[in-house]
């Protein structure tokens, strides 16, 4: 009769090499340092807020991971140093601007001179404030028309009906709102307010 042997696999713990916050590295440039429990606690507690920090500071979200991964590397080695654990935060955050402006440095920018000026891609998009403020001043301008003009108007280009469905809308006839529409447009051209636009 054979008596079965149980076996058992040692389960002693074994020093593991600190693995920061996933996604940040799988094999840190700090390993070599002793672990810390407190920086594994606090990259835990505060790595999706300082990501959130580095996202705001690169448009790659595969940047921004690097660039906290950095920080945190620089944040690791200077653990023993930093005296108030409680203002570790502004430490990172400083860290993910120095670097971030060391790294937009370090760009190299390639110049190449021509004969020849290279075609224009087209006009400049217009200044997102500068549009805002013309849009305002053009619904200001319509809003001190008549009543009937400015009904017609606003259907005829706010709302983009033909002139048949905006005399339809109104109950008048296609050659009332041509006419109507063409006294409005004259009146929007003399706006005392519209003639810098023009």
């Amino acid at each position: 009769m054979t008596t079965p042997v149980r076996t058992s696999v040692s389960t002693a713990a074994k020093p593991a090499a600190y693995q920061p916050y996933p996604p940040y590295a799988s094999n840190p440039p700090y390993a070599s340092y002793p672990p810390y429990a407190s920086f594994t606690s606090y990259v835990r507690a505060r790595g999706p807020v300082l990501l959130r920090t580095a996202r705001s500071l690169t448009a790659n979200p595969c940047d921004a991971e690097d660039l906290l991964q950095t920080a945190l590397a620089k944040t690791y080695v200077a653990w023993d140093r930093i005296e108030d654990h409680r203002a570790v935060d502004g430490y990172v955050r400083r860290a993910l601007v120095n670097t971030r402006t060391s790294l937009w440095r370090k760009r190299k920018v390639d110049e190449f001179s021509c004969e020849e000026l290279p075609e224009s891609t087209g006009l400049p998009e217009p200044d997102p404030a500068e549009r805002q403020v013309l849009h305002d001043a053009m619904w200001r301008a319509v809003m001190r028309l008549p009543d009937r003009q400015r009904a017609m108007v606003v259907l005829r280009y706010y709302e983009d009906l033909s002139e048949a469905q905006t005399a339809e809308v109104l109950g008048v006839s296609v050659g009332t709102v041509k006419s109507a529409v063409s006294r409005a447009l004259g009146k929007l051209r003399e706006d005392p307010e519209l003639l810098p636009v023009r």
